[in-house]
């Protein structure tokens, strides 16, 4: 005998320009068993539990990850009713067909393309695999915190994580994870040396001397780990660490594009409207107000 099911409707849930929504769910036994006509992923962050899945049952641990098309129908359960215990703890990233539609633009590959058409037409099955390497609970992270926030450039960074979620439970399911692991450990040296140094001038060979890779490599290694180039990395990174800075210091503006590794404030002026949109004191601004 089929359960009874109820719907969750995006119209209902996704109410921003994105249609997405990214919570953080502690699960008990009063949510309802339900469908739902957007994709959910579903990440198990601590406790176990059980995953009831159309006419499954699958016990749950830390570090799952499940993705369902629309249509399908399910709802957690803790391992037990003691709250004060080992609780069941998800992280739920729900988008539709207007999410799906924006990614089609970003994401290249085919075999990606086609399995979110799969799944917003619900002509696949539903799956879970395992993040063993922390990658893709790191995302659900950064969508969680950003989607919680009110900066400047948030739609488009909301945009690029789940681009690389997709990317990367695709690649997690094709079994291609140790070769995008490959280099993944020393690149994030490079990246914290970018970062403890942004004040600094900083170029492309200078890091291939202190890393030992070829210049070749690096770019290669930039555009794979961050869909970027050096430059377009490196200029994200500097206005990033500017509007930290506007936000938690009181630091006069040429002060911060100093810190920041511009040398020419005109020049940081430029780029910093170029990447949020406003100039440094209308962003100063906005945020103190």
């Amino acid at each position: 005998m089929q359960r009874k099911s109820e719907l969750f409707t995006s119209e209902s849930l996704l109410h921003n320009p994105l249609h997405l929504l990214v919570n953080r769910v502690p699960e008990g036994f009063y949510a309802p068993f339900h469908a739902h006509d957007f994709i959910e992923l579903c990440y198990v962050a601590e406790g176990r539990g059980y995953h009831h899945i159309e006419d499954e049952i699958i016990p749950v641990q830390k570090g799952m990850l499940f993705v369902l098309p629309v249509g399908v129908s399910h709802v957690f359960r803790p391992a037990t009713p003691d709250a004060s215990g080992n609780r069941l703890i998800v992280y739920n990233c729900l988008f539709d067909n207007h999410m799906v539609e924006r990614l089609m633009v970003i994401v290249q590959e085919p075999p990606i393309l086609a399995h979110l058409s799969a799944l917003a037409a619900n002509s696949c099955a539903y799956y879970h695999i395992h993040d063993h390497n922390g990658r893709i609970e790191n995302l659900l992270l950064d969508l969680y915190r950003e989607s919680y926030g009110d900066g400047t450039g948030s739609e488009t960074m909301l945009i690029t994580l789940v681009s690389q979620l997709v990317v990367t439970v695709y690649r997690t399911k094709s079994g291609e994870t140790g070769k995008c692991a490959e280099g993944a450990a020393e690149f994030a040296h490079i990246l914290r040396y970018l970062e403890n140094r942004l004040a600094e001038p900083l170029t492309l060979k200078e890091l291939s001397e202190s890393s030992g890779w070829s210049v070749r490599h690096l770019q290669r290694m930039f555009h794979k780990h961050t869909g970027q180039t050096f430059g377009s990395y490196l200029q994200n990174l500097r206005v990033q660490k500017s509007c930290e800075l506007l936000r938690s210091t009181s630091l006069k503006i040429h002060l911060i594009a100093e810190a920041a590794g511009y040398r020419d404030t005109d020049s940081f002026h430029a780029v910093f409207k170029k990447i949020t949109g406003l100039t440094p004191l209308e962003y100063r601004k906005l945020h103190n107000s």
